[in-house]
């Protein structure tokens, strides 16, 4: 990690088709975070193709974990995705993020591809605010009231016959 990056935050996943929609979703939550929605569709759509490639050239049946990483540093976003797995990093079409990017080999093993995005309007990234979680406001109840639900068994059979017809495996 560079020694200026201010934030960070990252996800791993198994090399599937799956990561894409998972690093989508990752990335959308973490800038709504940050409040830099501004960014969301750039970052959204550069870290979706980096991941896409990192399906792709997976081990068919054997596939490696995957790591997506956003890094606020300077003025800059950095997303990065790192995979275990890849021998050779990958090449980047010419002007792909503006040519802001680049791709490693690891010492461990595994490849590194990254982009830098520029934060907006003169942002910088000690600037962003940090998530913060808020307590709910109210006493707690003295005598806790356990809740049961109802479980409808019809409803159960057809999550199961819906699961078993599904191509989840």
């Amino acid at each position: 990690m560079n020694t200026q990056t201010a934030q960070v935050d990252d996800l791993r996943l198994i090399a599937l088709p799956s990561a894409v929609n998972c690093a989508e979703m990752f990335v959308r939550f973490s800038l709504t975070e940050w409040s830099l929605r501004d960014l969301i569709d750039e970052t959204s759509h550069l870290t979706t193709a980096l991941v896409t490639a990192a399906v792709d050239s997976a081990v068919p049946g054997s596939p490696g974990f995957l790591t997506v990483r956003l890094r606020l540093s300077g003025e800059s976003l950095v997303a990065e995705v790192e995979d275990e797995q890849a021998r050779v990093p990958p090449m980047l079409a010419p002007g792909f993020a503006n040519g802001r990017c680049g791709a490693t080999a690891l010492r461990g093993g595994g490849t590194l591809v990254w982009c830098e995005l520029p934060l907006p309007g003169g942002v910088s990234a000690n600037a962003v605010p940090l998530p913060r979680r808020s307590r709910k406001r109210g006493a707690p109840a003295e005598h806790p009231v356990e809740e049961t639900a109802e479980i409808d068994p019809e409803v159960i059979k057809r999550l199961l016959s819906g699961l078993s017809k599904s191509d989840l495996r």
